[in-house]
Protein backbone atom coordinates (compact mmCIF):
# COMPACT_ATOMS: atom_id res chain seq x y z
CA UNK A 1 0.00 0.00 0.00
CA UNK A 2 1.61 3.25 -1.16
CA UNK A 3 1.01 6.81 -0.06
CA UNK A 4 0.61 8.73 -3.35
CA UNK A 5 1.42 12.01 -1.62
CA UNK A 6 4.80 10.84 -0.34
CA UNK A 7 7.87 11.78 -2.43
CA UNK A 8 9.74 8.75 -3.79
CA UNK A 9 12.93 9.50 -1.83
CA UNK A 10 11.01 9.60 1.45
CA UNK A 11 9.27 6.34 0.58
CA UNK A 12 12.69 4.69 0.19
CA UNK A 13 13.64 5.92 3.67
CA UNK A 14 10.40 4.56 5.11
CA UNK A 15 11.10 1.17 3.53
CA UNK A 16 14.63 1.25 4.88
CA UNK A 17 13.40 2.12 8.36
CA UNK A 18 10.99 -0.85 8.33
CA UNK A 19 13.79 -3.22 7.37
CA UNK A 20 16.16 -1.87 10.02
CA UNK A 21 13.47 -1.89 12.72
CA UNK A 22 12.46 -5.47 11.88
CA UNK A 23 16.03 -6.73 11.91
CA UNK A 24 16.75 -5.00 15.21
CA UNK A 25 13.69 -6.49 16.92
CA UNK A 26 14.28 -10.04 15.62
CA UNK A 27 18.07 -10.25 15.62
CA UNK A 28 18.26 -12.28 18.83
CA UNK A 29 15.43 -14.76 18.24
CA UNK A 30 17.49 -17.35 16.35
CA UNK A 31 15.47 -19.85 14.33
CA UNK A 32 11.70 -19.85 13.98
CA UNK A 33 8.89 -21.64 12.20
CA UNK A 34 6.32 -19.65 10.24
CA UNK A 35 2.70 -20.79 10.50
CA UNK A 36 0.33 -19.45 7.85
CA UNK A 37 -3.43 -19.78 7.49
CA UNK A 38 -6.68 -17.95 7.00
CA UNK A 39 -7.62 -14.91 9.06
CA UNK A 40 -11.27 -15.88 8.52
CA UNK A 41 -11.32 -19.21 10.35
CA UNK A 42 -11.96 -18.72 14.06
CA UNK A 43 -11.93 -20.96 17.14
CA UNK A 44 -14.91 -22.99 15.92
CA UNK A 45 -12.89 -24.19 12.92
CA UNK A 46 -10.93 -27.45 13.21
CA UNK A 47 -8.16 -25.73 11.23
CA UNK A 48 -7.84 -23.06 13.95
CA UNK A 49 -7.52 -25.85 16.51
CA UNK A 50 -4.80 -27.56 14.45
CA UNK A 51 -2.94 -24.24 14.28
CA UNK A 52 -3.22 -23.86 18.04
CA UNK A 53 -1.94 -27.40 18.58
CA UNK A 54 0.95 -26.92 16.15
CA UNK A 55 2.03 -23.67 17.82
CA UNK A 56 1.98 -25.42 21.17
CA UNK A 57 3.99 -28.44 20.01
CA UNK A 58 6.68 -26.31 18.39
CA UNK A 59 6.96 -23.92 21.32
CA UNK A 60 7.27 -26.80 23.77
CA UNK A 61 10.13 -28.12 21.60
CA UNK A 62 11.89 -24.76 22.04
CA UNK A 63 11.16 -23.45 18.54
CA UNK A 64 9.95 -19.88 18.13
CA UNK A 65 6.71 -19.42 16.19
CA UNK A 66 6.02 -16.59 13.76
CA UNK A 67 2.64 -15.77 12.22
CA UNK A 68 1.11 -12.84 10.39
CA UNK A 69 -0.13 -11.64 13.77
CA UNK A 70 -3.80 -11.35 12.88
CA UNK A 71 -6.98 -13.25 13.75
CA UNK A 72 -8.08 -16.70 12.65
CA UNK A 73 -5.49 -19.45 12.28
CA UNK A 74 -2.73 -16.92 12.95
CA UNK A 75 -4.26 -16.22 16.35
CA UNK A 76 -4.61 -19.94 17.01
CA UNK A 77 -0.92 -20.58 16.31
CA UNK A 78 0.21 -17.61 18.43
CA UNK A 79 -2.11 -18.67 21.24
CA UNK A 80 -0.74 -22.20 21.16
CA UNK A 81 2.86 -20.98 21.28
CA UNK A 82 2.28 -18.29 23.92
CA UNK A 83 3.79 -19.11 27.34
CA UNK A 84 4.76 -22.62 26.24
CA UNK A 85 8.53 -22.25 26.26
CA UNK A 86 9.50 -20.33 23.12
CA UNK A 87 8.59 -16.97 21.63
CA UNK A 88 5.25 -16.25 19.98
CA UNK A 89 5.85 -13.60 17.31
CA UNK A 90 3.44 -11.67 15.10
CA UNK A 91 4.45 -9.78 11.96
CA UNK A 92 1.36 -7.69 11.38
CA UNK A 93 0.47 -5.78 8.22
CA UNK A 94 -1.30 -2.43 7.93
CA UNK A 95 -4.36 -2.88 5.70
CA UNK A 96 -7.24 -0.63 4.58
CA UNK A 97 -9.55 -2.85 6.61
CA UNK A 98 -7.65 -2.60 9.88
CA UNK A 99 -6.23 -5.86 11.17
CA UNK A 100 -5.76 -5.74 14.92
CA UNK A 101 -2.87 -7.80 16.29
CA UNK A 102 -4.02 -10.81 18.28
CA UNK A 103 -3.35 -10.82 22.00
CA UNK A 104 -0.91 -13.76 22.10
CA UNK A 105 2.38 -12.23 20.96
CA UNK A 106 5.64 -11.84 22.87
CA UNK A 107 6.96 -9.75 19.99
CA UNK A 108 4.52 -7.79 17.82
CA UNK A 109 5.75 -5.83 14.81
CA UNK A 110 3.70 -3.91 12.28
CA UNK A 111 4.65 -3.41 8.63
CA UNK A 112 3.35 -1.14 5.91
CA UNK A 113 5.02 -2.98 3.03
CA UNK A 114 4.30 -6.61 2.20
CA UNK A 115 7.73 -7.25 0.70
CA UNK A 116 9.52 -6.09 3.86
CA UNK A 117 7.29 -8.33 5.95
CA UNK A 118 8.02 -11.28 3.62
CA UNK A 119 11.74 -10.73 4.05
CA UNK A 120 11.27 -10.91 7.81
CA UNK A 121 9.25 -14.13 7.54
CA UNK A 122 12.12 -15.79 5.69
CA UNK A 123 15.10 -14.33 7.51
CA UNK A 124 14.94 -16.66 10.53
CA UNK A 125 12.88 -19.47 9.03
CA UNK A 126 13.61 -23.11 9.77
CA UNK A 127 10.27 -24.25 8.32
CA UNK A 128 6.91 -23.18 6.89
CA UNK A 129 3.65 -24.77 8.03
CA UNK A 130 0.81 -23.93 5.65
CA UNK A 131 -2.70 -24.41 7.00
CA UNK A 132 -5.87 -23.76 4.97
CA UNK A 133 -6.07 -20.18 3.78
CA UNK A 134 -6.64 -17.83 0.89
CA UNK A 135 -4.54 -15.73 -1.47
CA UNK A 136 -2.12 -14.51 1.19
CA UNK A 137 -1.47 -18.04 2.44
CA UNK A 138 -0.86 -19.30 -1.10
CA UNK A 139 1.40 -16.33 -1.77
CA UNK A 140 3.65 -17.22 1.16
CA UNK A 141 3.64 -20.90 0.23
CA UNK A 142 4.66 -20.40 -3.39
CA UNK A 143 7.25 -17.76 -2.53
CA UNK A 144 8.97 -20.21 -0.17
CA UNK A 145 8.85 -22.98 -2.77
CA UNK A 146 10.26 -20.65 -5.44
CA UNK A 147 13.18 -19.57 -3.24
CA UNK A 148 14.00 -23.19 -2.36
CA UNK A 149 13.62 -24.30 -5.98
CA UNK A 150 15.96 -21.57 -7.24
CA UNK A 151 18.43 -22.12 -4.37
CA UNK A 152 18.04 -18.56 -3.12
CA UNK A 153 17.58 -19.94 0.37
CA UNK A 154 18.68 -23.06 2.19
CA UNK A 155 16.06 -25.80 1.88
CA UNK A 156 13.64 -26.14 4.77
CA UNK A 157 10.40 -28.08 5.27
CA UNK A 158 7.27 -26.66 3.66
CA UNK A 159 4.44 -28.65 5.21
CA UNK A 160 0.85 -28.36 4.05
CA UNK A 161 -1.49 -29.27 6.90
CA UNK A 162 -4.92 -30.61 5.93
CA UNK A 163 -4.76 -33.20 3.16
CA UNK A 164 -8.40 -32.80 2.14
CA UNK A 165 -8.10 -29.02 1.78
CA UNK A 166 -4.90 -29.14 -0.28
CA UNK A 167 -5.63 -32.22 -2.40
CA UNK A 168 -7.22 -30.32 -5.31
CA UNK A 169 -4.28 -27.93 -5.62
CA UNK A 170 -1.73 -30.73 -5.35
CA UNK A 171 -3.57 -32.79 -7.99
CA UNK A 172 -3.61 -29.79 -10.33
CA UNK A 173 0.10 -29.22 -9.81
CA UNK A 174 0.84 -32.87 -10.55
CA UNK A 175 -1.64 -33.46 -13.39
CA UNK A 176 -1.47 -30.08 -15.12
CA UNK A 177 1.68 -28.16 -14.18
CA UNK A 178 3.94 -31.20 -14.19
CA UNK A 179 2.27 -32.80 -17.20
CA UNK A 180 2.78 -29.60 -19.21
CA UNK A 181 6.44 -29.52 -18.18
CA UNK A 182 6.19 -26.35 -16.10
CA UNK A 183 7.55 -28.11 -13.01
CA UNK A 184 9.36 -31.40 -12.49
CA UNK A 185 9.26 -34.36 -10.14
CA UNK A 186 11.89 -32.76 -7.91
CA UNK A 187 9.72 -29.68 -7.50
CA UNK A 188 6.84 -31.76 -6.18
CA UNK A 189 9.21 -33.09 -3.52
CA UNK A 190 9.83 -29.60 -2.13
CA UNK A 191 6.73 -29.82 0.06
CA UNK A 192 4.95 -32.43 2.17
CA UNK A 193 1.23 -32.85 2.76
CA UNK A 194 0.03 -34.13 6.15
CA UNK A 195 -3.25 -34.42 8.00
CA UNK A 196 -2.42 -33.29 11.51
CA UNK A 197 -0.41 -30.85 13.59
CA UNK A 198 1.41 -33.78 15.19
CA UNK A 199 2.70 -34.98 11.82
CA UNK A 200 3.75 -31.46 10.82
CA UNK A 201 5.54 -30.87 14.12
CA UNK A 202 7.53 -34.12 13.82
CA UNK A 203 8.83 -33.16 10.37
CA UNK A 204 9.76 -29.63 11.42
CA UNK A 205 11.26 -30.55 14.80
CA UNK A 206 13.37 -33.30 13.21
CA UNK A 207 14.70 -30.82 10.62
CA UNK A 208 15.33 -28.22 13.33
CA UNK A 209 17.34 -30.61 15.48
CA UNK A 210 19.44 -31.83 12.55
CA UNK A 211 20.06 -28.27 11.39
CA UNK A 212 21.12 -27.09 14.84
CA UNK A 213 23.36 -30.14 15.24
CA UNK A 214 25.03 -29.43 11.88
CA UNK A 215 25.51 -25.77 12.77
CA UNK A 216 27.17 -26.73 16.05
CA UNK A 217 29.34 -29.36 14.37
CA UNK A 218 27.66 -32.19 16.22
Amino acid sequence: MFDKKMPEAWRVLRIQSEIVDGIEHLIKIGYAVNIFGSARLGPDSPHYQEGLKLGQLLSRAGINVITGGGPGIMEGANKGAFNEGALSIGLNITLPQEQDPNAFQDISLSFRYFFVRKFMFLKHSIGFAILPGGFGTLDEMFEALTLIQTEKTEPFPVVLVGREYWSGLVDWMRNTMMKEGCIGTADMALFTVVDTAEEASRIIIDHYRKHVANQSGG
